[in-house]
């Protein structure tokens, strides 16, 4: 593909033209490996925090498997990561990436054809399903144990949308919060009776607070996708090919059991 340079150099001309406009808005764009960056030096990822063990705090340093992916997809790139705390709802609208407000989201985020309408996502990198997160003993396996009981929702989530399609009519009350730690906060101090988000997150929780448990998990066969500005397809072929290396050198697996205490395929 590297010979085909004429080509090449007609398709960067509508991404680089956008990279410029960006940055006389804010900071300098510019390219690495040829990719068109919005901010000179650095791969721009948009999150919305905290959604622990994907993107989290540790003290001052935001730290977690999506951080970690997004440090080795910049080191591919030859520049440093820099991490947006962004609000969910303006990353899955695509209305930050088209803005040029980052080069890529990368926020535990699973693909549907509803995102897609908005941005591109790369390859999937991650197998996720919903589950409920409930006080341990409550008996509480499933939704016809919460009639008439409220349930926690986090507002913008793939598990809203389940709970409103199959929660909701089983005469569950449905709870919005902003984020994750306002949730599973609502949930220790007895605020709401029970929890649904992703298993990959409850799961960590639970190992933290123990007077908790995932009492089931819904077969709802999600996975998680880096997102880009609509027709980036240089930056979303370049993040493919880093997540491939990254899988075939068997660094993904390292990234995978330090952050969740198993490899990929140990369910």
């Amino acid at each position: 593909m590297a010979r085909r340079t004429t080509t090449r150099a007609v398709a960067l001309i509508p991404a680089l033209a956008l990279a410029t406009a960006v940055a006389g808005c804010g900071g300098g764009g510019g390219e690495a490996q040829g990719v068109p960056i919005v901010n000179e030096g650095t791969l721009t990822t948009c999150t919305h925090l905290p959604y622990e063990p994907f993107q989290f705090r540790d003290g001052r340093e935001i730290v977690g498997f999506d951080v970690d992916l997004g440090k080795a997809i910049a080191r591919d790139l030859g520049v440093e990561q820099q991490i947006i705390d962004t609000p969910f709802e303006t990353i899955q609208s695509g209305q930050d990436l088209n803005a040029g407000k980052c080069d890529m989201a990368a926020a535990g985020m699973t693909i549907n054809e509803v995102r897609e309408e908005n941005f591109d996502f790369s390859d999937p990198y991650f197998d996720a399903t919903q589950a409920l997160l409930v006080p341990k003993g409550s008996g509480i396996a499933g939704f016809e144990q919460l009639r008439g009981k409220r349930l926690g929702i986090q507002n913008a989530t793939t598990g809203a949308e389940y709970a409103e399609a199959n929660a909701k009519p089983a005469g569950v009350e449905l709870v919005g919060f902003e984020d994750l730690g306002l949730l599973l906060e609502a949930l220790k101090t007895q605020q709401i009776d029970a929890v649904i988000n992703d298993n990959g997150v409850l799961y960590d929780y639970v190992k933290r607070n123990p007077e908790l448990e995932v009492s089931t998990e819904f077969d709802t066969g999600e996975q998680y996708g880096i997102g880009v500005r609509t027709g980036n397809t240089q930056m979303r072929e370049f993040i493919n090919q880093s997540l491939q290396k990254l899988k075939e050198s068997g660094e993904y697996d390292k990234l995978y059991q330090k952050w969740f205490d198993k490899l990929p395929d140990e369910n």
